[in-house]
């Protein structure tokens, strides 16, 4: 049985008041003056914000390793917007990803990146889905394609949506003890369309968090 990615199955039920179907078919008609859904559109500071290393003193935190093993290979196959704060917000949702994916593969929910790419909600989901991977005895190896990206700031310049396709046709599960790589045959459960909410780090020039996930998985959109 291959094992999917992000949310993986057994986590959709473990972590279903955030993984909301995105309601799709209106996008093309949204303004930049709409509000993102579950963007903060005040100027609050961001709550459960985990401080990152060198934030204050950095653009980005210092030493925070989102590498991954040559097995694991997220692509993000996207052009980066004009705007410098999309530009920035786009980035670091895939940082956010990575992150994601170093605490599988790191075997941890408490690596260094996911604390400095997520926050709130968003840290609660991508804590929520290593663990799943960790109990399961599941590692990932294969490519994860993301791409049809766009981006759209709220009138505050606070939050950011970074909305994308993934296909996880070439990206599977393996079992830690056996290295068996579990695979299927291709289907439309290969494909997700994420909606990120991604909020500026208040004492940081271009360092932005993942605070809100929004996942529509079987997304024929995205075929």
């Amino acid at each position: 049985m291959k094992r999917r990615s992000l949310p993986v199955a057994a986590a959709l039920a473990a972590s279903a008041a955030l993984l909301l179907t995105a309601c799709g078919g209106g996008d093309d008609k949204s303004s930049d003056n709409d509000k993102i859904a579950g963007a903060d559109q005040g100027t609050e500071t961001p709550k459960e914000s985990a401080k990152p290393s060198g934030a204050g003193t950095t653009d980005k935190p210092d030493g925070v390793d989102v590498s991954l093993p040559k097995d694991m290979n997220l692509v993000f196959d996207w052009d980066k917007p004009e705007n410098k704060d999309e530009a920035a917000a786009m980035e670091d949702a895939a940082n956010f990803f990575r992150a994601i994916y170093r605490g599988v593969d790191k075997r941890t929910p408490k690596d260094a990146a996911v604390a400095a790419y997520a926050t709130g909600d968003g840290l609660h989901y991508a804590q929520t889905q290593i663990n799943e991977w960790i109990k399961g005895g599941w590692t990932a190896t294969g490519m994860l394609r993301h791409y049809d990206v766009t981006t759209r700031s709220a009138p505050n310049g606070n939050s950011v949506e970074v909305a994308f396709c993934a296909d996880a046709g070439k990206f599977y599960g393996k079992e830690i003890k056996t290295e068996t790589i579990l695979k299927t045959e291709p289907s439309i459960e290969d494909f997700d369309y994420y909606k990120i909410v991604m909020v500026k780090y208040p004492t940081g020039e271009s360092l932005w968090q993942a605070s809100k996930v929004f996942v529509e998985t079987k997304a024929a959109k995205c075929q």
